[in-house]
């Protein structure tokens, strides 16, 4: 039996908290908020916690590098920044996105930045050089959020298009898309073993793909609100989600069942985040509350799966126990059985931690903004978002959503009456505009190419001139001993 206990409240936050991740050596946790900061808090007892400033909007995604050197947060004022997670509290930004980009993460070998953004794009970064790479466009509406395979070779990402797709980052192409969603896909990412990608939904569903059949393969509908984020234990086994219901949901992979309901947050939940171990880990929500909770996840050496999960390298390895179980598409719903938990905060901290305010900026890359500066009211900054208990995790568009009773949204097209020949003309719009971003994502690649050969050329120079001038150097010298 795995008991949890919520062991430790930071407070620091003065809004809504939209993301969370530990540190490589589960000394520091990070968050970010709709106050327009990251909090990076020092988990020993009356360590201070650095408070850094610098984003001019809502942080929506937050993750450290594999090292543990780096803190990436993206932001709606459509920009990723790299930060040193220290009191130096030094940051490099990167602007490529032309609207709200919506969630960043490293690549496992800590070379590579994905992003996604509403302006339809997943976008790809080198960090050690700080640029730009690649651009991955098939959504046709905004996207919420993208994340590496464990080995980088895939991407999967999701959307308000209402698909999942996986992404070759080798040829840069879409190899798969995977749609049964009844609303917008809220978050994706990898188990463990890189087999299969769990995917959420505003429809109050968690799907469950195994990539190499393709298939639907596990499919929970717990919450009884929008699934707005979810983790994976490190071992795969478990899965915990986090809800507009208020509640997070501890689910058995391996039995396929549901088996803890947690309460703790008043509102959404927007975060959750495992540990690197497995045996923390924290949330966040509408109510601007950070809680660390404790798990007892120990019967396994995790260390070690996790490399036989690494050893696991061919395209298609056979089936084995630890992967995800059963493998027949059928539904879970929620059970009597499970344990309902109401758990008292224990803060183990004398009061609240001593905050440090950092931030500042060390460079800014070349914006490479690929449209024009004016964009729709839908790309402006937002300065008061309005949550309530019933918002899902990313706030939705006025324009593009209604809210319903129960946190569930509804697209206005569907009962605003709009004649059907304005509709068709917002469509060619529409499609206009994704060949534009298509275009644009293109000419950006060429425009990387070409910088690059330039460099070269300009490096080749360089020792042109310095082998001339050791020529011309050697002939003088010559003709004066001549002389």
């Amino acid at each position: 039996l795995c008991l949890y206990m919520g062991i430790q409240h930071f407070k620091g936050h003065k809004d809504v908290v939209s993301c969370a991740d530990f540190s490589p050596n589960n000394k520091q946790l990070a968050t970010g908020s709709c106050d327009k900061n990251l909090m990076i808090w020092n988990l020993t007892p009356k360590a201070r916690a650095f408070r850094f400033v610098g984003h001019t909007d809502i942080i929506t995604g937050v993750h450290f590098s594999p090292n543990g050197s780096l803190v990436a947060s993206s932001s709606r004022d459509q920009t990723v920044r790299l930060w040193t997670p220290s009191i130096k509290g030094e940051s490099t930004v990167f602007k490529a996105h032309t609207a709200s980009v919506r969630s960043v993460q490293f690549s496992s070998d800590g070379q590579r930045l994905v992003t996604a953004s509403d302006d339809k794009s997943v976008k790809v970064w080198g960090v050690e050089r700080k640029k730009f790479l690649y651009s991955l466009n098939r959504h046709t509406n905004w996207v919420r959020c993208a994340r590496f395979s464990p080995d980088g070779r895939l991407v999967a990402s999701c959307g308000d298009d209402r698909t999942v797709r996986l992404w070759d980052t080798s040829s840069r192409q879409c190899i798969n898309i995977f749609t049964d969603y009844g609303g917008s896909a809220t978050f994706v990412d990898f188990n463990s073993s890189g087999t299969c990608i769990a995917s959420s939904g505003a429809d109050n569903t968690l799907k469950i793909w195994d990539i190499r059949t393709n298939k639907l393969i596990q499919h929970y509908i717990v919450h009884s609100a929008g699934v707005n984020c979810f983790s994976f234990h490190p071992s795969g086994n478990y899965l915990i989600s986090g809800s507009s219901d208020s509640t997070m949901k501890i689910l058995d992979l391996l039995e396929g069942r549901l088996i803890y309901t947690l309460h703790g947050h008043k509102g959404p939940v927007l975060a959750v985040a495992f540990s690197r171990d497995g045996d923390l880990f924290a949330s966040g929500g509408a109510d601007s509350q950070v809680l660390m909770w404790k798990t007892n996840f120990d019967s396994l050496n995790y260390k070690v799966l996790l490399s036989r999960h690494r050893k696991r390298v061919t395209p298609d390895p056979p089936p084995h126990l630890m992967d995800i179980y059963p493998r027949s598409h059928h539904r879970h719903s929620a059970q009597n059985g499970t344990v309902e938990i109401h758990p008292i905060v224990a803060d183990t901290q004398s009061g609240d931690p001593q905050v440090v305010e950092v931030g500042r900026v060390l460079f800014s890359t070349a914006d490479v903004r690929s449209h024009d500066s004016a964009t729709s009211r839908r790309d402006q900054p937002i300065s008061s978002l309005g949550w309530t208990h019933t918002r899902p995790r990313e706030e939705e568009d006025e324009d593009q959503h209604e809210r319903l009773p129960g946190g569930m949204t509804t697209s206005r097209e569907e009962h605003s009456g709009i004649p059907t020949s304005l509709n068709s003309t917002l469509e060619n719009i529409v499609q206009q505009l994704d060949i534009l971003t298509q275009t644009v994502a293109v000419l950006e690649e060429r425009l990387t190419l070409t910088e690059d050969k330039l460099r070269t050329c300009l490096d080749n120079q360089v020792l042109l001139l310095q082998q001339t001038q050791q020529i011309d150097g050697s002939d003088q010298e010559a003709e004066g001993q001549s002389l």
